[in-house]
């Protein structure tokens, strides 16, 4: 009988997608590891695999269909020994699964005994197997939702995550306390503007945008900021960074400001772990590294890719893991491992020109820190009135979880870090 092939979980908090482009088309031949289809999720834009090997007999749901829910049949695949043609009779058992039931049911048949071994077996695709051994996921406790209990990637990308980045998961990690705030706004904003005559072009928000919309009107009506700014001055760092880059320089390696400021950021939340926490409610996490998100500008909005335990590496490793994230979440690439989770963020406007912002926290994260471009400004050093390279840092905290006095040790570490960088590399 052939397979249904459904609308996967993609990440942990996805409950539906949209189907954004079949790469397959009826009659196409699939294995197991060949990419089926582009699923865009409320993060990222997603490849989606075959599990099983067998021939497209019909595609159900069309590309471009948005809000299609999790489960739902979106194409039926037949094996190499199986009649094509008998596709749909498979579609409406499977819709018949679903279906109230409008009879008696009958009985359904035993099924006959396992063996041990076979019981003891775990079937699961090569990618999932791939991604299990990664992430040191042991997948004879993950169950599988592929056919006949197959253990597919979807499956065990949320026990990697949770191996990986054990902290809070950006949307997947629920509050205790119930938000006062509906996840979906009732109206589309459009309603909202009125129509003053004046020439248009509407574009239809993505997922990923309106999960930033929904996400930061959220934390500014919920999360109490305060906001703390602070002047740092670069020379030594820009000095120190020249010295590095020539060092690296046989390895391949260049290094940025924004490489040391996620240090420099990193070694200021283990300085004051006040301020590495989470608001949870009726607790407050306590988180023992600091795990840096880091804003990058992807072409379907706004994503923070993750460097785990930047405190803990070195810049050069820094360097050269931001790169790859970066460059994946332009492609809309990143797995919800790398994005999902932080304990706090970065965000650094500087190559625009920008002089200061005020940044909006990323629930359920209790800090972002806003950084400027470094310029040339009057500057008092040792008393005297001296030209500086100078770049001003704002930090946005949750002032449920963080007392003003702890956000202000925070800047003065974070500060003290980037003027006298030694302690990056010590």
């Amino acid at each position: 009988m052939p397979i249904a092939i459904k609308m996967p979980a993609l990440s942990p908090t996805m409950e539906e997608g949209t189907l954004a482009k079949w790469l397959v088309k009826v009659g196409d031949k699939v294995s197991s590891g060949d990419i089926m289809a582009e699923i865009e999720t409320d993060k990222a834009t997603m490849d989606f695999e075959a599990v099983d090997e067998g021939t497209i007999v019909s595609i159900d749901v069309s590309e471009g269909s948005e809000g299609v829910k999790v489960g739902t049949v979106i194409a039926m695949i037949a094996g190499e020994d199986e009649d094509a043609t008998t596709a749909p009779i498979a579609k409406a058992a499977s819709a018949a699964l679903v279906a109230p039931a409008t009879q008696t049911p009958t009985p359904a048949p035993v099924a006959a005994p396992v063996s041990a071994a076979k019981a003891d077996r775990v079937i699961a695709s090569p990618l999932a197997k791939r991604i299990a051994a990664d992430a040191g996921v042991d997948l004879g406790g993950v169950k599988g939702t592929g056919p006949n209990g197959r253990i597919v990637k979807a499956d065990v990308i949320a026990p990697a995550a949770t191996a990986s980045v054990p902290a809070p998961v950006a949307d997947a990690v629920a509050s205790p306390a119930p938000k006062p705030v509906p996840a979906k706004p009732a109206a589309p904003v459009s309603a909202a503007v009125p129509d003053f005559g004046i020439p248009y072009q509407a574009q239809k928000l993505n997922n990923v945008r309106k999960t930033i919309a929904r996400r930061l009107t959220e934390a500014k009506q919920t999360i109490p900021h305060i906001y703390l700014t602070v002047d740092i001055q670069l020379d030594a760092l820009l000095k120190l960074r020249t010295q590095l880059n020539k060092a690296l320089e046989a390895q391949g390696v260049k290094l940025s400001v924004n490489d040391l400021i996620i240090k420099a950021l990193a070694k200021a939340l283990v300085q004051v772990p006040k301020c590495n926490v989470s608001f949870a409610g009726d607790e407050l996490r306590n988180y023992e590294r600091a795990d840096i998100s880091v804003a990058v500008a992807a072409p379907s909005g706004l994503i923070t890719p993750i460097i785990v335990d930047a405190g803990n590496k070195s810049i050069s490793a820094i360097a050269t893991e931001m790169k790859a994230l970066a460059g994946k979440a332009r492609d809309g690439k990143l797995q919800p491992h790398e994005y999902m989770g932080g304990t706090a963020t970065l965000s650094n406007l500087g190559m625009f020109g920008i002089k200061n912002f005020d940044a909006v926290i990323n629930p359920p994260q209790a800090m972002i820190m806003a950084v400027g471009a470094g310029e040339q400004r009057p500057y008092v050093i040792d008393g005297a009135l001296a030209v500086a390279t100078v770049m001003s840092a704002t930090g946005s905290f949750d002032h449920r979880a963080i007392d003003g006095a702890d956000g202000a040790a925070l800047m003065q570490a974070f500060k003290a870090l980037i003027e006298d960088p030694l302690g990056l590399i010590a």
